[in-house]
């Protein structure tokens, strides 16, 4: 590798956490006409445009277009389209904006239907409801990454109610080139069965994103549930806090069967922070080591009597660091403390994130703020990092840059 090549590679980094905001069209446009007032459509309220679906209506929070503003402009208020960067809503203005920051590609989650789509497992229409899956992952795929080929990762959602109809849809959106699906961090707070269910009520859907290698994706927030340290703890303190939702999901897959029955199962913990990684991951192998003789013998270790297995992984062989380096991901913004860890956490499962257009967002100074913090690696560790690891594991190639980032 010529220097020239080395400096250009760590020029651009792949975002594997950013955000849209869709535009009024997505549902309107592709749902039949007998739907299109009841489908998801934008109204004017006393406090500007807003969302109307399925009895609600949702304004867009001002927190989560805080891109290109200052952070003492900051404010959950709600905000108009005119308000925000066209590069939340428009697929040609967010690569732009991209080039402006160093982001060579970008996997982005969604905003009305939050991070992965309760609010149609909310709603009371079902029919409708999966009809409204199946048009935003069409325009995700269609419009806002086929607008710009190569820049955008498509990351779709599933109907949660019907695990059947949603290992179809991820079938058909990955025929269509979908790389990464949004699931829960924890599906219990929203009324649905956990990953550990005896009925294997999730199973259609890992199977399927095993077998179209599809990457389970789940973003800090997803459950629906702010951690709180107390009943009266401060706001900033419960948002430093969140982290501890990444961590539980970490550690609920680490322990459960999934990994040994699906081996080619890939999950990644968008937006959840890696500083915490390398305690949980030896406090596991501590707990597995000195724990794992009397906790087979008990009622706590789960088992189906039904069909007569474990629903949990097998504690005497579970090798807790080759797990987490053959099947999980972590993702950071803007953090140096999991990087001085690599020694428990390897180079391989570590991807940086920018959060655009959201208030934690790096931008506009993505790529150099990235660069700095993993300045001390070895370049071979930063290349990784800021962009080898994501295109291996969403087996996605980016559009070649053609100039400087920031000088386009």
């Amino acid at each position: 590798m010529s220097e020239s090549n080395a400096t250009r590679e760590i020029d651009w980094l792949v975002s594997v956490d950013d955000h849209v905001i869709e535009p009024p069209h997505v549902w309107v446009d592709r749902v039949p006409a007998k739907y299109r007032e009841l489908a998801p459509h934008m109204v004017e309220t006393s406090r500007g445009p807003a969302w109307e679906y399925d009895g609600k209506r949702v304004p867009t929070s001002g927190l989560s277009v805080a891109a290109g503003k200052r952070k003492e402009e900051f404010s959950p208020d709600p905000v108009t389209f005119d308000e925000m960067r066209p590069g939340a809503y428009d697929p040609v203005a967010r690569a732009a904006d991209m080039d402006r920051a160093g982001i060579i590609a970008s996997l982005c989650f969604p905003s009305f239907p939050r991070f992965c789509g309760q609010i149609f497992w909310e709603a009371q229409d079902k029919e409708l409801a999966q009809i409204c899956v199946e048009a935003y992952n069409d325009w995700m795929i269609d419009e806002w990454c086929g607008t710009v080929p190569g820049r955008q990762i498509p990351l779709i959602i599933l109907p949660l109610w019907d695990p059947t109809a949603a290992a179809k849809e991820i079938e058909r959106c990955a025929a269509k080139g979908a790389r990464g699906l949004a699931f829960s961090e924890n599906p219990e707070p929203l009324g649905l069965p956990t990953i550990h269910d005896p009925a294997r009520y999730w199973d259609p859907v890992m199977a399927a994103a095993q077998d179209t290698e599809t990457i389970v994706c789940m973003h800090v927030g997803s459950s629906s549930t702010m951690p709180s340290i107390c009943s009266d703890a401060p706001a900033l303190a419960n948002l430093t806090f969140g982290a501890v939702r990444a961590a539980g999901t970490m550690l609920s897959w680490i322990f459960s069967d999934y990994f040994e029955r699906m081996p080619n199962l890939k999950i990644a913990l968008s937006e959840g922070n890696i500083g915490w990684m390398p305690y949980f991951l030896e406090r596991a192998e501590q707990v597995v080591d000195k724990q794992r003789h009397w906790i087979s013998k008990t009622t706590m270790q789960l088992y189906d009597q039904k069909a007569g297995a474990s629903l949990q992984a097998d504690l005497s062989r579970l090798d807790v660091r080759q797990v987490f380096r053959d099947h999980i991901f972590g993702c950071f913004i803007e953090e140096t403390s999991g990087l001085m860890c690599l020694d428990i956490l390897g180079d391989d499962n570590i991807m940086i994130e920018t959060d655009y257009p959201h208030s934690d967002t790096t931008w506009p100074d993505c790529i150099s703020v990235a660069k700095k913090l993993v300045e001390a690696l070895p370049h071979e560790s930063q290349y990784k990092i800021l962009r080898g690891n994501a295109e291996r594991l969403f087996r996605f190639t980016p559009a070649e840059p053609t100039g400087t980032p920031g000088l386009r």
